[in-house]
Protein backbone atom coordinates (compact mmCIF):
# COMPACT_ATOMS: atom_id res chain seq x y z
CA UNK A 1 0.00 0.00 0.00
CA UNK A 2 1.40 3.30 -1.24
CA UNK A 3 1.44 5.68 2.33
CA UNK A 4 0.61 9.23 2.36
CA UNK A 5 2.44 10.59 -1.04
CA UNK A 6 3.69 14.44 1.18
CA UNK A 7 5.87 11.94 3.03
CA UNK A 8 7.77 10.43 -0.52
CA UNK A 9 7.83 14.24 -1.58
CA UNK A 10 9.37 15.72 1.73
CA UNK A 11 12.16 12.93 1.60
CA UNK A 12 12.60 13.35 -2.01
CA UNK A 13 13.51 17.15 -2.13
CA UNK A 14 15.21 16.34 1.34
CA UNK A 15 17.55 13.42 -0.64
CA UNK A 16 18.23 16.33 -3.07
CA UNK A 17 18.81 19.41 -1.50
CA UNK A 18 21.19 17.24 1.48
CA UNK A 19 19.38 19.00 4.34
CA UNK A 20 16.87 19.93 6.23
CA UNK A 21 16.43 23.40 6.47
CA UNK A 22 16.90 23.97 2.67
CA UNK A 23 14.35 21.28 2.18
CA UNK A 24 11.93 23.22 4.28
CA UNK A 25 12.70 26.32 2.49
CA UNK A 26 11.86 24.38 -1.07
CA UNK A 27 8.83 23.08 0.96
CA UNK A 28 7.56 26.32 2.77
CA UNK A 29 7.34 24.40 5.97
CA UNK A 30 9.42 24.60 9.19
CA UNK A 31 12.56 22.44 9.44
CA UNK A 32 10.65 20.50 12.91
CA UNK A 33 7.56 19.43 10.19
CA UNK A 34 10.49 18.01 7.81
CA UNK A 35 12.04 16.04 10.34
CA UNK A 36 8.93 14.31 11.34
CA UNK A 37 7.82 13.56 7.97
CA UNK A 38 11.17 11.57 7.90
CA UNK A 39 10.63 9.92 10.71
CA UNK A 40 6.88 9.20 10.07
CA UNK A 41 8.14 7.51 6.60
CA UNK A 42 10.72 5.83 8.48
CA UNK A 43 8.90 4.40 10.32
CA UNK A 44 6.32 3.02 8.32
CA UNK A 45 9.17 1.57 6.12
CA UNK A 46 10.58 0.21 9.23
CA UNK A 47 14.41 1.33 8.86
CA UNK A 48 16.64 5.05 8.85
CA UNK A 49 16.32 6.66 5.20
CA UNK A 50 19.15 9.37 6.22
CA UNK A 51 22.30 10.25 8.15
CA UNK A 52 23.09 13.65 10.08
CA UNK A 53 26.02 15.18 9.00
CA UNK A 54 27.69 18.30 9.62
CA UNK A 55 26.54 19.26 6.67
CA UNK A 56 23.56 18.22 6.71
CA UNK A 57 21.94 14.48 5.88
CA UNK A 58 22.85 11.97 3.67
CA UNK A 59 21.31 8.77 2.16
CA UNK A 60 21.45 5.45 3.78
CA UNK A 61 21.76 2.19 1.78
CA UNK A 62 17.95 1.74 2.29
CA UNK A 63 17.42 5.69 1.46
CA UNK A 64 19.35 5.30 -1.75
CA UNK A 65 17.73 2.32 -2.66
CA UNK A 66 14.12 4.38 -2.35
CA UNK A 67 15.58 7.40 -3.67
CA UNK A 68 15.85 5.53 -7.17
CA UNK A 69 12.29 4.54 -7.17
CA UNK A 70 11.32 8.23 -6.11
CA UNK A 71 12.91 9.90 -8.55
CA UNK A 72 11.80 7.74 -11.26
CA UNK A 73 8.12 8.56 -10.02
CA UNK A 74 9.12 11.89 -9.64
CA UNK A 75 9.77 12.64 -13.01
CA UNK A 76 6.80 10.41 -14.36
CA UNK A 77 4.43 12.83 -12.33
CA UNK A 78 6.56 16.15 -13.94
CA UNK A 79 6.04 14.64 -17.35
CA UNK A 80 2.44 13.90 -17.08
CA UNK A 81 2.36 17.24 -15.69
CA UNK A 82 3.60 18.59 -18.76
CA UNK A 83 2.02 17.19 -21.15
CA UNK A 84 -1.54 18.12 -19.30
CA UNK A 85 0.16 21.63 -19.61
CA UNK A 86 0.75 20.95 -23.72
CA UNK A 87 -2.85 19.54 -23.81
CA UNK A 88 -4.64 22.67 -22.72
CA UNK A 89 -2.01 25.05 -24.76
CA UNK A 90 -2.81 22.96 -27.87
CA UNK A 91 0.57 21.86 -28.38
CA UNK A 92 -0.01 18.44 -27.98
CA UNK A 93 -3.40 15.92 -27.74
CA UNK A 94 -6.17 14.70 -30.41
CA UNK A 95 -9.69 14.91 -31.42
CA UNK A 96 -11.71 12.18 -32.79
CA UNK A 97 -14.70 13.41 -35.08
CA UNK A 98 -17.29 11.59 -36.79
CA UNK A 99 -19.33 13.04 -39.86
CA UNK A 100 -20.63 11.70 -43.08
CA UNK A 101 -18.93 12.47 -46.30
CA UNK A 102 -20.85 15.66 -47.24
CA UNK A 103 -20.69 17.28 -43.52
CA UNK A 104 -17.22 16.09 -43.58
CA UNK A 105 -16.62 17.61 -46.96
CA UNK A 106 -18.86 20.93 -47.15
CA UNK A 107 -18.77 22.19 -43.07
CA UNK A 108 -15.83 20.20 -40.92
CA UNK A 109 -12.92 20.41 -43.57
CA UNK A 110 -12.94 23.97 -44.04
CA UNK A 111 -12.82 24.65 -40.26
CA UNK A 112 -10.59 21.43 -39.81
CA UNK A 113 -7.84 23.45 -42.19
CA UNK A 114 -7.87 26.45 -40.06
CA UNK A 115 -7.52 24.54 -36.79
CA UNK A 116 -4.94 22.24 -37.67
CA UNK A 117 -2.88 25.63 -39.44
CA UNK A 118 -3.01 27.08 -36.10
CA UNK A 119 -2.39 23.48 -33.70
CA UNK A 120 -0.37 21.22 -36.29
CA UNK A 121 0.88 19.17 -33.38
CA UNK A 122 -2.54 17.36 -32.23
CA UNK A 123 -3.57 14.92 -33.92
CA UNK A 124 -7.27 15.11 -35.65
CA UNK A 125 -8.34 11.71 -36.83
CA UNK A 126 -11.80 11.81 -38.67
CA UNK A 127 -14.33 8.68 -39.62
CA UNK A 128 -17.08 8.85 -42.01
CA UNK A 129 -20.07 7.53 -40.63
CA UNK A 130 -24.09 7.88 -41.58
CA UNK A 131 -25.40 9.93 -38.72
CA UNK A 132 -26.84 6.45 -37.06
CA UNK A 133 -23.26 5.05 -36.93
CA UNK A 134 -21.86 8.48 -35.62
CA UNK A 135 -24.64 8.52 -32.67
CA UNK A 136 -23.14 4.96 -31.96
CA UNK A 137 -19.48 5.80 -32.15
CA UNK A 138 -19.86 8.51 -29.54
CA UNK A 139 -22.04 6.69 -27.00
CA UNK A 140 -19.27 3.71 -27.48
CA UNK A 141 -16.35 6.30 -26.33
CA UNK A 142 -14.62 5.52 -29.41
CA UNK A 143 -15.14 9.70 -30.72
CA UNK A 144 -15.39 12.82 -29.22
CA UNK A 145 -17.53 14.92 -31.61
CA UNK A 146 -19.99 14.10 -33.93
CA UNK A 147 -21.39 16.13 -37.13
CA UNK A 148 -25.03 14.94 -37.76
CA UNK A 149 -27.93 15.96 -39.30
CA UNK A 150 -31.00 16.71 -37.49
CA UNK A 151 -33.22 16.16 -36.26
CA UNK A 152 -32.35 13.54 -33.28
CA UNK A 153 -33.02 12.55 -29.99
CA UNK A 154 -31.20 11.07 -27.33
CA UNK A 155 -31.33 11.40 -23.43
CA UNK A 156 -27.42 11.03 -23.37
CA UNK A 157 -26.34 13.43 -25.74
CA UNK A 158 -26.00 17.15 -25.97
CA UNK A 159 -26.55 18.90 -29.55
CA UNK A 160 -25.58 22.04 -30.48
CA UNK A 161 -27.41 23.01 -33.72
CA UNK A 162 -25.62 24.54 -36.28
CA UNK A 163 -25.90 26.11 -40.15
CA UNK A 164 -29.53 25.62 -41.32
CA UNK A 165 -29.48 23.08 -44.94
CA UNK A 166 -32.28 23.11 -47.72
CA UNK A 167 -32.42 19.24 -49.26
CA UNK A 168 -33.71 19.74 -52.80
CA UNK A 169 -33.83 18.10 -56.13
CA UNK A 170 -30.68 18.64 -58.87
CA UNK A 171 -30.54 17.53 -62.17
CA UNK A 172 -27.92 17.79 -65.60
CA UNK A 173 -28.91 19.22 -68.40
CA UNK A 174 -30.89 15.82 -69.49
CA UNK A 175 -33.84 17.29 -67.50
CA UNK A 176 -32.97 21.23 -67.11
CA UNK A 177 -36.67 21.78 -68.33
CA UNK A 178 -38.18 20.37 -65.33
CA UNK A 179 -36.00 23.57 -63.22
CA UNK A 180 -38.61 25.88 -65.82
CA UNK A 181 -41.38 26.35 -62.99
CA UNK A 182 -42.04 24.20 -59.63
CA UNK A 183 -43.85 21.14 -60.30
CA UNK A 184 -45.44 18.33 -57.41
CA UNK A 185 -43.60 16.06 -55.74
CA UNK A 186 -45.53 13.35 -57.50
CA UNK A 187 -44.87 14.64 -60.88
CA UNK A 188 -41.37 15.25 -60.22
CA UNK A 189 -41.21 11.06 -59.32
CA UNK A 190 -42.56 10.04 -62.44
CA UNK A 191 -39.08 10.55 -63.41
CA UNK A 192 -35.82 8.72 -62.82
CA UNK A 193 -34.65 9.58 -59.33
CA UNK A 194 -31.52 9.10 -57.31
CA UNK A 195 -31.20 8.86 -53.72
CA UNK A 196 -28.72 7.77 -50.72
CA UNK A 197 -29.11 3.92 -49.68
CA UNK A 198 -31.74 3.45 -47.17
CA UNK A 199 -29.67 3.67 -43.70
CA UNK A 200 -29.29 7.47 -43.40
CA UNK A 201 -30.62 9.99 -41.86
CA UNK A 202 -30.98 11.91 -45.18
CA UNK A 203 -33.03 8.98 -46.99
CA UNK A 204 -35.37 9.04 -44.03
CA UNK A 205 -35.99 12.52 -43.60
CA UNK A 206 -36.83 12.21 -47.60
CA UNK A 207 -39.01 9.19 -47.47
CA UNK A 208 -41.10 10.63 -44.22
CA UNK A 209 -41.50 13.92 -46.11
CA UNK A 210 -42.75 11.81 -49.64
CA UNK A 211 -44.79 9.82 -47.13
CA UNK A 212 -46.49 12.94 -45.52
CA UNK A 213 -47.78 13.37 -49.08
CA UNK A 214 -49.21 9.90 -49.53
CA UNK A 215 -46.04 9.29 -51.73
CA UNK A 216 -43.89 6.56 -51.78
CA UNK A 217 -39.59 7.28 -52.43
CA UNK A 218 -38.60 4.68 -55.37
CA UNK A 219 -34.96 5.68 -56.61
CA UNK A 220 -34.47 4.23 -60.10
CA UNK A 221 -30.35 4.50 -58.84
CA UNK A 222 -29.40 4.24 -54.76
CA UNK A 223 -25.81 5.17 -53.74
CA UNK A 224 -23.48 5.49 -50.79
CA UNK A 225 -22.41 8.95 -51.51
CA UNK A 226 -23.76 12.58 -52.03
CA UNK A 227 -20.75 13.43 -54.30
CA UNK A 228 -21.81 10.41 -56.44
CA UNK A 229 -25.56 11.59 -56.40
CA UNK A 230 -24.36 14.51 -57.99
CA UNK A 231 -22.34 13.45 -60.79
CA UNK A 232 -24.96 10.48 -62.04
CA UNK A 233 -27.34 13.47 -62.06
CA UNK A 234 -25.02 15.91 -63.88
CA UNK A 235 -24.75 13.07 -66.21
CA UNK A 236 -27.92 12.75 -67.08
CA UNK A 237 -29.22 9.65 -64.79
CA UNK A 238 -31.80 11.02 -63.53
CA UNK A 239 -32.33 13.64 -60.64
CA UNK A 240 -30.75 13.26 -57.62
CA UNK A 241 -31.41 14.93 -53.75
CA UNK A 242 -29.06 17.23 -52.26
CA UNK A 243 -28.28 19.98 -50.23
CA UNK A 244 -28.87 23.63 -51.85
CA UNK A 245 -25.86 25.06 -49.82
CA UNK A 246 -23.30 22.93 -51.05
CA UNK A 247 -23.77 23.09 -54.74
CA UNK A 248 -24.23 26.83 -54.84
CA UNK A 249 -20.98 27.29 -57.37
CA UNK A 250 -22.48 24.51 -59.81
CA UNK A 251 -25.82 26.19 -59.54
CA UNK A 252 -24.24 29.16 -60.47
CA UNK A 253 -22.01 27.87 -63.35
CA UNK A 254 -25.31 26.14 -64.20
CA UNK A 255 -23.56 22.81 -64.50
CA UNK A 256 -26.91 21.88 -62.42
CA UNK A 257 -30.16 22.80 -62.30
CA UNK A 258 -32.58 23.20 -59.09
CA UNK A 259 -35.90 21.60 -59.90
CA UNK A 260 -38.41 24.16 -57.37
CA UNK A 261 -41.47 21.76 -55.32
CA UNK A 262 -44.71 22.95 -55.15
CA UNK A 263 -44.25 22.19 -51.65
CA UNK A 264 -40.61 22.57 -50.70
CA UNK A 265 -39.09 19.91 -47.94
CA UNK A 266 -38.45 21.49 -44.85
CA UNK A 267 -35.50 22.72 -43.78
CA UNK A 268 -33.31 20.54 -41.64
CA UNK A 269 -30.12 21.61 -39.42
CA UNK A 270 -26.60 20.20 -39.13
CA UNK A 271 -25.83 19.02 -35.60
CA UNK A 272 -22.42 19.23 -33.39
CA UNK A 273 -23.43 16.30 -30.65
CA UNK A 274 -21.15 15.31 -27.64
CA UNK A 275 -21.50 12.80 -24.68
CA UNK A 276 -23.37 14.89 -21.91
CA UNK A 277 -21.89 12.40 -19.20
CA UNK A 278 -18.13 13.13 -20.48
CA UNK A 279 -15.80 16.34 -20.87
CA UNK A 280 -13.73 17.21 -23.82
CA UNK A 281 -10.39 17.24 -23.28
CA UNK A 282 -8.47 20.95 -24.18
CA UNK A 283 -8.15 20.11 -27.73
CA UNK A 284 -11.62 19.00 -28.34
CA UNK A 285 -13.23 21.67 -26.65
CA UNK A 286 -11.55 24.31 -28.82
CA UNK A 287 -13.00 22.22 -31.99
CA UNK A 288 -16.22 22.31 -30.55
CA UNK A 289 -16.02 26.05 -29.60
CA UNK A 290 -15.36 26.72 -33.17
CA UNK A 291 -18.04 25.30 -34.75
CA UNK A 292 -20.53 25.90 -32.42
CA UNK A 293 -19.46 29.99 -32.90
CA UNK A 294 -20.30 29.39 -36.62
Amino acid sequence: MIHNMELYQVFYITAKAGSLSKAADELFVTQPAVTHSIKQLEAKLGGQLFFRTSRGVTLTTEGRELFTYIEQAYHFILNGERKIMEMHQLTHGEVKIGAGDTLCKHFLLPHLKQFHESFPKVKIQVTNRTTTETITLLKEGKIDLGIVNLPISDPHISIQESIVIHDCFLTGAAYKQLAEIPISLQKLLEYPIILLEKGSSTRAYLDHFAEEHGLSMKPEIELGSVDLLIEFARNGFGIACGIREFVNQELLDETLYEIQLTTPIPARKVGIIKLKSTPLSAAATHVYDTLRQM
